[in-house]
């Protein structure tokens, strides 16, 4: 019976040593393993991708006459001292682009050539951010970031800016991550969000370099087409379609009362919903004026809708500053 005890305070202590060493208590589930349970800090970020017009420090060992600085031309290729053809360099890491090189003095110049690759200067990756902010300007990154995280780097809303922000990006804009969209593919999305709900994390958007962030000083409406004023219409209280055409100083003689269209964004997405209103049918009161909502987008105008949206888009990418700021991402 002694050795029956013994054997039964062993197998005890062996049960609990191995629970304690699994950090649980005997009969407590271990909870499932699941995306958000695992830290942040395990995730690897994705080394840095060459871009266009980012400078590069080529290094070849034992032949110092052969290493040089280059730029990424508009072509996403460089051109190296001895090699008879261009290298593409654009999206590729460092360590891959030094291996093409490798290979390429290989060929016909070199016996076991050892190559460094250095981005210098990140000149391709870059973010706007503009408008009611304390910090405005152009941000370079070398990771991926989130919405919130350039408006954090812009220093936040400042003391003017209203309760939207928008953010334009070009579909064609320079994203390895995706398929190359053709060259003369220039479509825009422009997209809406509410400060607080970016701030409060109800709403985020992973940023692609090109994007332009806005952040409005009040709610605007988007006036475009046969008006005698185009452009942003701020507004601080609700306004209706036919007053928002009277802010805008009224129709051209040319326009259409019969085809006004309202080009709405959908929640969460970067679609737009249309709406169609005849102005004769709102003034004899056989139908409602509608209310706008921020963001809209008033068309008196039979240009299609991704025509509209590239007008708008290039407008608020033409209006980023000068000024540029560099961030240690």
């Amino acid at each position: 019976m002694r050795n029956i005890g013994i054997l039964f305070i062993f197998w005890v202590l062996i049960v609990f040593g191995i629970s304690a060493a699994f950090g649980q208590t005997v009969g407590e589930q271990k909870p499932p393993v699941t995306a958000e349970s695992i830290p942040t800090a395990t995730v690897q970020e994705e080394p840095y991708r060459i871009g266009f017009q980012d400078v590069l420090e080529i290094q070849v060992m034992r032949h110092p006459d052969l290493n040089q600085r280059v730029a990424v031309g508009k072509s996403g290729q460089i051109v190296l001292f001895r090699l008879e053809h261009p290298l593409v360099a654009v999206c590729r890491t460092e360590r891959e682009l030094a291996d093409d090189i490798t290979k390429a003095y290989q060929e016909k110049y070199l016996k076991d050539p050892q190559i460094s690759v250095f981005v210098s200067e990140q000149k391709s990756q870059s973010i706007a951010v503009i408008g009611a902010v304390e910090k405005p300007g152009r941000f370079f990154v070398s990771r991926r970031v989130h919405l919130l995280e350039m408006l954090a780097l812009a220093g936040g809303p400042n003391k003017e800016s209203g309760t939207r922000m928008l953010v334009a990006r070009t579909e064609n804009a320079f994203n390895c991550r995706e398929k190359p969209s053709s060259v003369d593919d220039e479509s825009i999305a422009v997209m809406d969000f509410k400060i607080r709900d970016v701030q409060e994390g109800k709403q985020t958007l992973w940023m692609q370099p090109g994007d332009v962030v806005s952040v409005l000083d009040a709610d605007i409406v988007y006036m475009y087409g046969n008006v005698n004023k185009q452009g942003a219409l701020k507004i601080r209280d609700p306004i209706t379609l036919t007053q928002a055409i009277a802010s805008a100083e009224g129709l051209k003689p040319a326009a259409a009362r019969d085809k006004v269209r309202i080009l709405r964004q959908v929640p969460g997405k970067q679609d737009r919903e249309e709406f169609a209103f005849d102005l004769n049918q709102i003034d004899k009161g056989k139908v409602k004026d509608p209310f706008l909502e921020p963001n809209d987008i008033v068309a008196v105008s039979q240009d299609k809708s991704k025509a509209i949206l590239l007008g708008i888009g290039n407008a608020i990418k033409n209006s980023v500053p000068n000024a540029v700021y560099r961030t240690g991402l």
